[in-house]
């Protein structure tokens, strides 16, 4: 595999990085609302809570770019 099919070259491609961004908000937003609107209405916010949420955004975002990148490698092969 040449340095231009290599995963973080693809993966740091602006297309891929822009992509990954808009489904991590989408996704993460949705998933969000799911399980952290009891705590927000309830005013019980805790510093584990915005770990959960940052891994919410971030989860979403790895899935897409892994996916993004996968999809890109078998074209170059």
């Amino acid at each position: 595999m040449s340095d231009d099919s290599s995963f973080f070259s693809l993966a740091t491609r602006r297309e891929v990085v822009v992509t990954a961004i808009k489904v991590a908000f989408i996704v993460g937003s949705i998933l969000c609302l799911i399980n952290h609107a009891p705590d927000y209405m309830n005013s019980e916010f805790s510093q584990s809570n915005l770990w959960q949420i940052m891994l919410t955004y971030l989860v979403p975002y790895f899935v897409s770019t892994y996916s993004s990148v996968k999809m890109m490698q078998r074209f170059i092969e």
